[in-house]
This record gives structure tokens, sequence and C-alpha cells, in this order.
């Protein structure tokens, strides 16, 4: 009787689950990428959940939001990124989510659209482009766009891998006809059954640098196996060691196997495989607007800064005599002082119109460079302040520097209407682009010397990347972290990138690599402005190029700034040792010639012999001994270097 209650009371629980199954109603099914389900199953908008208001019932829609993780100060997004309370509503994706652009009363931002109350500001640049981003689609009205669509353009500016829209734009081919409006008057998606029986690769190979696939719609671009494939359409080598990432320095390849070793100056350690400078322990220091910070690249040991040179302006160093330069950010002002001395012995530099927004040292040739947003130019002055001059001038907001006197290169950055970042030489000839797409606010620059790789901060990215010298194999190594809201200043010490952020007040630094290992060395820092590690290895002592003729001076190369470009020529004592080495190889020479001069009188033969003793039927030239030893072109040879050099006499 036990088994049969007990049967009869589970047969009664199920059937009261299919009656209570069938009262309820389901609940919806959400729209994974659109909606949000909250906990009682009821759907709301995605960029509703963790805007500071409670839409679903139970309030789960503002639950894990992350608040907990972001100071008072700070809006937390539902990327669980902490962000400045001043980027809500500024039309710019902050959050990599949007969610600070969500529920928004306003745009902060004078050139954002607001979609309404309660819903997104937008860019500009999303207006009309055929896709609706306001929920009731005011960003795609027919009044709007017929008002602010801009007139075609009457010539074509795109590359031949782009495709032009019917208002200008430029946009890839390899959008075009992809059943998706890219133009904003969709002009990429016409004619798409003509389109469709075109060879694209037979005009100017598709604009592609190596091979071009032609497809059912459309085409692509293809590299072969030792090469990938760069902004849709040019190829580049593969540098195994760049792709793989893991040497801090030296990197061989070879057998399928990477080998890691460390320069001369560095010795690596046997447990981490790094590499870690020989000598005395490295200082970061960086300004602020209580003056000047010492600090170790570790965060283990910090000092009080030096009040009286306040700004947080950039800074540079000469690791030699351990003397720092820095410009008061807004001031035509840079000054100099002694890290060994006393910190009160600051010595005003160089003086200018406009103001400095970068600075770098030239160990070698001692000379200062720096940036001049106010210009718009590069400028070159000697340390000693003794001579100044604009180098490249035409510049968009020039707002970093960086020079590898070793290589005969400088570096800079505009970070103007199209950012971009150039090299040069010394005298600035030579000049070349590096990196012109997918930047928007570079503001620092520094040089990994022995990987030979140029990193940069971008502020409008908020990330940091890296190329090498002659603009390849690029790589985002640092992606935003809530720690580059708005970067400043830069520095490559070893493993790590060092870089100062004004939203967190921090100084912090990451791996190289991969951004890894990241820690915050010091936080509540007033201001932060410019980095620079300090340690002798950072700037090797050896020949310069001397200008942009690639002469190398054995001795010192002279600046001459006075010119109307500079000037670049060895030391006197270089030009000494060239002429003593000129006429120690004239005298050797001259001797030489004596000598065989003597022989041929000394053993001349008699003339009562014979005509057949000697065969003198290839030259008549007393100077060329032929035998049966000596070839008739060592001959030849000789008699032409004797020739010329008895000329000369």
């Amino acid at each position: 009787m036990g088994h049969l209650g007990g049967l009869f009371l589970l047969l009664s629980l199920l059937n009261w689950c299919h009656i209570l199954g069938a009262a309820v109603p389901s609940l919806p099914d959400c729209h994974q990428q659109l909606e949000f389900r909250c906990s009682d199953g009821s759907c709301i908008p995605r960029p509703s959940v963790c805007d500071g208001h409670v839409d679903c019932e139970d309030g789960s829609d503002e639950h894990l939001c992350g608040h907990f993780l972001c100071k008072k100060d700070e809006f937390a997004c539902r990327s669980r990124r902490c962000i400045s309370p001043h980027f809500r509503c500024n039309g710019v994706d902050d959050c990599g989510d949007w969610s600070d652009e969500a529920s928004c009363q306003n745009c902060t931002a004078p050139d954002s659209f607001f979609c309404g109350p309660s819903d997104i500001c937008l860019p500009r640049n999303k207006l009309c482009d055929g896709r609706t981003d306001c929920r009731d689609g005011r960003d795609e009205a027919q009044q709007l766009c017929s008002l602010s669509r801009p007139p075609p353009q009457t010539s074509p500016t795109c590359t031949p891998s782009e495709f032009q829209c019917g208002d200008g734009l430029c946009i890839r081919q390899t959008w075009r006809c992809d059943h998706s409006p890219d133009c904003s008057d969709g002009s990429d998606e016409d004619n798409c059954t003509q389109y469709k029986n075109q060879n694209e690769c037979q005009v100017n190979n598709g604009g592609c640098s190596h091979r071009c696939v032609d497809q059912l719609l459309g085409f692509h671009c293809d590299c072969p196996d030792n090469m990938r494939l760069v902004g849709d359409s040019q190829c580049e080598e593969v540098d195994t060691c760049l792709e793989s990432d893991v040497c801090d320095q030296l990197c061989v390849h070879s057998n399928s196997r990477l080998t890691c070793d460390c320069n001369k100056d560095y010795q690596m350690n046997p447990t981490t495989r790094e590499c870690k400078a020989k000598g005395e322990e490295a200082q970061l220091v960086f300004t602020s607007s209580k003056g000047i910070h010492w600090i170790s690249i570790t965060g283990s040991e910090y000092r009080e800064p030096a009040p009286h040179l306040p700004g947080p302006g950039p800074v540079a160093a000469l690791a030699s005599n351990r003397t720092l330069y820095w410009a008061q950010q807004g001031q035509g002002s840079i000054y100099r002082v002694s890290l060994e001395g006393k910190k009160e012995d600051s010595v005003l530099v160089l003086k200018f119109q406009g103001s400095a927004s970068g600075l770098a040292v030239d160990w070698i040739h001692q000379l200062l460079y720096w940036t001049s947003v106010e210009s718009g130019s590069v400028n070159v002055g000697l340390l000693d302040g003794s001579a100044q001059r604009r180098l490249i001038t035409g510049l968009d907001k020039p707002s970093a520097v960086a020079v590898d006197p070793l290589q005969g290169l400088l570096f800079w950055v505009q970070c103007g209407s199209s950012p971009k970042i150039e090299r040069a030489s010394l005298d600035g000839r030579d000049r070349m682009s590096l990196v012109i797409s997918l930047l928007r606010q570079p503001v620092a620059l520094s040089l990994d010397m022995p990987r030979q790789l140029l990193y940069w901060v971008d502020q409008g990215m908020r990330s940091i990347s890296r190329v090498n010298l002659e603009g390849r194999h690029r790589k985002t190594v640092v992606e935003s972290n809530g720690y580059l809201d708005r970067p400043f200043g830069l520095a490559v010490f070893e493993g790590f990138v060092y870089w100062s952020e004004e939203v967190t007040r921090s100084i912090c630094r990451a791996s190289k690599h991969n951004g890894g290992n990241f820690q915050v060395l010091l936080s509540n820092v007033t201001s932060p402005g410019g980095v620079v590690v300090i340690q002798p290895v950072l700037q090797p002592k050896g020949p310069s190029e001397c200008g942009h003729t690639g002469t190398v001076c054995e001795h010192e190369c002279v600046v001459d700034l006075l010119p109307e470009r500079p000037e670049f020529s060895c030391t006197a004592a270089d030009a000494t040792f060239a002429g003593i080495l000129s006429l120690i190889v004239f005298l050797s020479v001259l001797l030489v010639g004596m000598a065989l001069w003597w022989w041929r009188e000394e053993f001349r033969p008699s003339r009562s012999l014979t005509e057949q003793s000697f065969s003198l039927k290839e030259s008549q030239d007393p100077l060329i001994i032929q035998g049966p030893h000596i070839g008739p072109n060592q001959c030849l040879v000789k008699e032409t270097l004797l020739k010329l050099d008895l000329d000369g006499e």
C-alpha cells in the first residue's frame, strides 16, 4: 500500500505541473543581440542595461553592472570599463559597447547628433550612412539627409582598391555589392547585376600588390605563403619573430624554432628569459602640475617632486650626465636641470614663439628636437641653446617627436585633420610616411632601439601600438583598459611600455608585447605629463650617420644650424686622419715606383744579347716584366695602377 500511495502522489504532482504549465503563458523570445532578458522573463533593449535607470520590474537590468569596480566619480560601463563622466553622451563609443551613449538627455559634444530623450548620441559620420541608429530612425530621415549630403566630387580620389560612392566617399572594393549598403546613398549596391559579370582583376590587378582573386561578386586580394595581407590590398613579408613577439630584443628564427638573446648591454634572466639592463637601476621621471617626480621602474621607490619646476609638459633626458630637459605646457621655454646637482639649479636653455608639444634629445650630436603646434613645425637646437631653427614646417598639429641618431633618423606625429606618423633624416631630408591609417589622435612617441621598433600612444583610439622603422609589421599591443582614456607621455624600456594617464591620474606600465602584466606604478598624480626612462643603455655610444649622406665619422660629427638647412660634417680630427692616410698611401706608391725603377736600371741586360733573349711584343713599357709565371692581365692591371698613381704625383 505504501508503494501504491507514493506512485499516486508522484502522478498527482506531474499532473499539477502540466496544468500550471498550460495556465502560465510561455516566456517571450528575446533577440540575443538587441535585447536583454530580465529575471522575470521580460525583454528590454540592450542599451537600457546598466544605464543607471531601472527598466526591469525586478531591477535585474542594473544588477552586476560593475559599479563596485569604479570610483565614485567614474561612470561604470556595461563592458566593466570605468570612464570619466565627461565622456558620457559625447557621441563617441568610449565604453566599447555604446553604454556611455545610452539614455542620454542631451549631448555634451557640439559635433554629436542627439537621437532624442533616453536614446543615444551619435557621431556626425553616422548620419545618413544607410543604417538606422536612432530608435525612431531620425538619423536617416529624408529631410535631414537631403540637407546634409555633400555634393558629388567631380574627380575620383579613391585608390584602385577602393570604390567611390556617389557622394565622393571612398569605401573598400570588397564592400561592393555585399548586400549591405556602405555608401550613404547606397550606390555601392547599385548595378550589381552588371558588376557580377565583371572581372575587376583585369584592371590594375584590382589594386592588389600581388594576387587578385575574382569572385562571383567582387574580388579579394591574396598573398603568397610567406606574406600577409595588410589593408585589404597590400602584402608584406611575415616576420616570424615579430609575429610571435616573445623576445625582448634579439631573435633568431631557424629550423622552425625561435631563439631569444640580449644585446651586450643587457643580460637575460634565466627564469623569465627577459632582458635586463646592466649597471645602475633605471629611473622613471615624469612631470605633473606639482613638479618633476622620480620613481623606480618597478614602483618600489618614489621621490618627492621639485616644486619649483611646475607644468605637465614634455620631458627628455641626456643619460651621460643625467641632465633633464623639459618644456612647460603652453609656454615657449625649454629648461634643463641636473639630476646629480641641486634641484634649484635649473637653467633656461631655449626660448621661442609658441609652445613645445614634444621633446627629444640627440645624445650623439648634442641636439634638441621639439614640435610646436602653433608654428606647425619640428624644430632643432643645440643643447647649449646657442642656436636653433625650424627644420620641418607646414605640419598639422605636430604633437610628438623621437630621434635615433645612430641610424640618423627623426620621427614625428601629426594629430590634425589627417593624422600620420612620419620620419626623415636628421637634416629633414628623405621624408616618408610610416603610418597614415587607423590613427585618431597620436600624442606621444618612443623608440625600442634594440628591436628597431617605434611605439606610439593614441588618445583617440585609446591604445598603444608599434611599427618597424619602415612602416611595416604594425601591431596594437595595449588596448583600452580603463587606464588609457587620456594618456600623455610614453616610454619603452626592457620588456615594458610606460605611460601617464590624466583621467585616472596614474603612471602605468604593461608588457610591450601584448599588454599583459599591467601595473599601476603610482596613483593620485595631479595632471601627469611627459615620461622618460633614464638609464645609460638607452643612449649607447657609437658612430652616427652624419647627416643624410650616410657618411660615418670616426671621431665626431658636428652640426651647423646657420645655413638654410642644417649641415652635418666630420670634425677636424677625422679630416686630419683622412689626410694622413692619403699621404701614407701616396708615399707608399711612390716608394714602390722608385724601387722598380732602381731594379730596372740595376739588372738591365747588356745590348750584346740577341733579341730572342727577351720578348717585348706584348708591351714596350719597361715597368711591366713579363715572364713564364706572370700573366698578361696581371701586368696590365699593375701598369694601370702605377700609371694612375704616378700621374697623380
